[in-house]
């Protein structure tokens, strides 16, 4: 008997909108496979069903095509959300800070880790720019529960702990520094996390391969 189709993720191991778009799908226990793509050789077959040229790229097993990483975590948890990681992530404060992340925050993160491809001379003042957009208001946020959307994550935490990680890792000794201390609590959390160590598995380049599943239970 010919297996069922499974939807396909082109996806690239350090992007952190692919990143959201891996944990959703392994949240929701949906098997895919994932095609990581090599950057400097796109595949044809991606730019076919997107333009754009940026992953996530998720092509449906009924030939639908999700091009945005946002879409991709609605349409996960729309199979599958019994811990409703939705619709707790649709509180007025999580939508702001989804907001500022998606909006100012990368404006400014992207200046901060690549000043060369933007021609900022000015490092520190988008580092600081960044704070108050996203990490200042996170750090208060998260000093009244444990995750964003509650004593359990929603979807906000996944969507934003890949950019905060991404911060993190551009001046870690810096950041060491900061007087954010339940920010920093929860960032520590997510990088042990048993979903984020199944999202960041290692796959071979270039090609479609099925992504190992995830094991909600296990890591309760």
């Amino acid at each position: 008997m010919t297996p069922a189709p499974v939807p396909l993720l082109y996806s690239y191991r350090r992007c952190p909108y692919a990143m959201r778009a891996r944990m959703a799908l392994l949240v929701a226990g949906i098997a895919f496979d994932a095609h990581e793509i090599v950057l400097r050789d796109k595949p044809a077959a991606m730019l076919a069903l997107s333009p754009k040229g940026t992953v996530p790229v998720l092509q449906l097993a009924d030939g639908g095509v999700l091009e945005q990483s946002l879409d991709i975590v609605q349409w996960a948890f729309g199979v599958n959300d019994p811990q409703h990681w939705w619709m707790r992530a649709q509180s007025t404060d999580n939508l702001d800070l989804l907001r500022a992340c998606d909006g100012r925050f990368k404006h400014h993160l992207d200046r901060y880790k690549y000043p060369e491809r933007f021609d900022e001379a000015d490092r520190a003042q988008h580092r600081d720019a960044a704070m108050d957009a996203l990490l200042k208001p996170l750090d208060v946020h998260l000093q009244h529960s444990a995750q964003l959307g509650g004593e359990i994550p929603c979807a906000t935490d996944i969507a934003v702990f890949p950019f905060v990680r991404q911060f993190a890792a551009v001046e870690p000794a810096w950041f060491g520094t900061l007087p954010l201390p339940a920010l920093k609590t929860w960032l520590s959390d997510w990088l042990s996390h048993p979903l984020f160590e199944a999202a960041m598995v290692r796959l071979p380049a270039g090609r479609a391969t099925r992504f190992p599943p995830f094991n909600a239970a296990e890591s309760a």
